[in-house]
């Protein structure tokens, strides 16, 4: 049976191998001092197969890892429970969560920091409940209600990760097109852009609007997320949003890419005390 996403089995393998190689351990002998064959190191690293908590807890313990964090950390990529033995909440939904969100939701609620490029909506950590909801409704048109509740209440509690200590450094462009847009009628758009606005304010948020003015820039191609964890870059990767499914890109040539074009998109965009005011105009005349 494999154990979580691909992504998570891909990410947490490279990161054992890391650690095993660091601890001066070839596969052969992690295996013996784990009491297992060398084959089932090797599938672990490679990401062909999944592995349980307990089994990540006990390589851990052979390669010497004390860092908390980062055990913590590597525990959630393998599907762990919490500190207090919960599930983690997102896990309520999987009845009606695909694999490939739950697996964003998993690298979104261990990342230090964030960056993303939105060209059409708001970002959902910063979207409002009325928002969050016509947004939703769209995207998935004829769903029941019932779903849809659960889908709000969803993007909704991914928004604790902005409240949590410490919190997620979250750096976002939008494109002017994502403040024009009216989402759910002009009064849900106007406390949308409210939102933003107290939102732009708070230490670990920076906001920047890239104007109709900037004319086609490198984000044109659609919208995407740059996950990046403190305790190593090795777990860092870019999410390209589609419509039905998510696409994760790990290799480092892709990230550095994605960075740089997100750097590029900083460069060109509005400063953050400007795309305050930007913002704040735009709210006045929804």
């Amino acid at each position: 049976m494999q154990h979580g996403p691909a992504v998570r089995r891909r990410k947490l393998g490279a990161e054992l191998r890391a650690l095993r190689t660091s601890a001066g351990l070839t596969s052969g002998e992690a295996a013996r001092l784990a009491g297992w064959h060398q084959s089932k190191v090797s599938r672990i690293e490679t990401g062909t197969s999944g592995v349980k908590p307990a089994d990540v807890r006990l390589l851990l313990d052979v390669y010497g890892v004390a860092d908390r964090q980062l055990r913590e950390l590597l525990l959630v990529l393998s599907g762990s429970s919490d500190d207090g033995g919960r599930h983690h909440w997102w896990h309520a939904y999987r009845g009606v969560l695909p694999p490939t969100y739950r697996d964003f939701i998993s690298l979104e609620s261990q990342a230090s920091a964030m960056r993303t490029l939105e060209t059409t909506v708001i970002p959902g950590l910063l979207q409002t409940p009325e928002y969050a909801r016509a947004v939703t409704e769209a995207a998935l048109e004829g769903t029941s209600a019932e779903r849809l509740d659960a889908l709000v209440e969803v993007r909704l509690a991914r928004q604790d990760v902005l409240r949590t200590e410490p919190p997620l450094e979250l750096s976002a462009v939008l494109d002017e097109a994502v403040l024009r847009r009216e989402v759910g009628g002009p009064g849900v758009m106007s406390r949308q852009l409210g939102r933003l606005v107290e939102a732009a304010r708070l230490p670990h948020v920076r906001l920047q609007v890239l104007p109709f003015s900037a004319g086609a820039h490198i984000g044109v191609t659609g919208p995407f997320v740059i996950f990046s964890f403190s305790r190593t870059s090795d777990l860092d990767v870019v999410v390209l949003d589609h419509l039905t499914s998510s696409h994760h890109l790990e290799r480092k040539e892709d990230l550095r890419a994605y960075v740089e074009a997100f750097n590029a998109l900083s460069v060109h965009a509005l400063s953050p005390e400007d795309s305050l005011d930007f913002i704040a105009g735009a709210a006045a005349g929804a």
